[in-house]
């Protein structure tokens, strides 16, 4: 535990900086902690039963470690992923609701519309105004320039009113 919380320690200093800032420290500082961490379980995995709870547990991620490293790789990526949990927290909530979508396509419409929403309000701008400033400019829009129209690109054209606190 103490490796790993060395690890979160070091990715709570850098929490909020720049993508590229993050890179480097991960690469510089953390990088090395992740791979003791590996060598560390592989040695003590080869010193416990296979059928250990422990074991198999170190084992998975050992097995994927491309999966669990990616976030040194890459800046933008967080270490967990608690922003995308917390932001299902209120499909859980409202699953029953969710029940009445009408059919499968229109639960499958349901969460489309939710992912847009959430993924406008991670990138802090007002859902509402994102949604009818598209929906209003979407048929004239060429293809080409159709990614115009995502909340990152949209938040700089529009960076003025429409924006919301985290």
């Amino acid at each position: 535990m103490r490796r790993i919380d060395a690890i979160f320690e070091a990715e709570r200093v850098i929490n909020g900086t720049p993508d590229q800032h993050r890179l480097a420290v991960r690469q510089e500082s953390s990088a090395p902690m992740v791979e003791n961490l590996f060598m560390w379980m592989r040695d003590t995995c080869q010193r416990m039963s296979s059928k250990n709870p422990t074991a198999q547990a170190m084992n998975y991620f050992l097995r994927r470690p491309d999966m669990f490293t990616r976030f040194l790789h890459d800046g933008r990526i967080c270490l967990t992923n608690n922003a995308a949990e917390r932001a299902l927290r209120g499909i859980a909530l409202g699953r029953k609701a969710w029940l009445f979508a009408g059919s499968d396509r229109g639960g499958e419409r349901a969460a489309a519309m939710y992912s847009l929403i959430v993924t406008a309000r991670l990138n802090l701008v007002d859902p509402k105004a994102w949604l009818a400033d598209v929906l209003a400019r979407i048929n004239d829009m060429p293809n080409p320039r159709l990614h115009e129209l995502l909340p990152w690109h949209w938040k700089t054209l529009h960076q003025s009113n429409n924006t919301i606190k985290a």
